[in-house]
């Protein structure tokens, strides 16, 4: 097995763990005796940095897990969003859009709701004319049943 894989693993594992509510819990009982032994110690330099300390290592390399962690799912759901426009009649060049930089990714965004906006607009032209329509057939039946009274 590759350390890849077995890092992989190891990350989500552990990422799922942090997100558990026993997780969080031992974190706050840890804190809460941390700060019931300040007397004990004096409120020491040495006692704030045994906090200080475990806080940021802890901080640190869980940084890192979860970083990997939301690589890897964000990857999945990229992937499975790709093969859903790939087998979809949405426009296959979306795929892979996530490769672009921020300008163009912008871009892409203005264009796309230019678009939407040009079709509620045309939507809305639509929806005017059909109601024009049924206005007009209206006044024509009414024009018949008053004309032939």
């Amino acid at each position: 097995m590759s350390f890849s894989r077995v890092f992989s693993a190891f990350a989500g594992k552990v990422s799922r763990w942090a997100g558990h509510p026993v997780a969080f819990a031992l974190g706050a009982a840890t804190v809460l005796a941390w700060a019931v032994s300040g007397p004990f110690f004096g409120y020491s330099e040495t006692w704030q940095l045994v906090i200080n300390t475990g806080t940021t290592i802890v901080t640190f390399l869980m940084v890192f897990l979860i970083q990997n962690s939301q690589n890897r799912d964000g990857a999945a759901i990229q992937a499975k969003l790709d093969e859903l426009i790939r087998v979809s009649a949405a426009q296959n060049r979306y795929i892979g859009i996530e490769n672009l930089t921020e300008e163009e990714l912008d871009d892409l965004r203005r264009r796309c709701e230019t678009r939407a906006k040009a079709e509620r607009l045309d939507d809305a032209m639509d929806a005017a004319d059909a109601a024009e329509d049924r206005a007009r057939e209206k006044a024509a039946r009414a024009a018949e049943r008053v004309g032939g009274a």
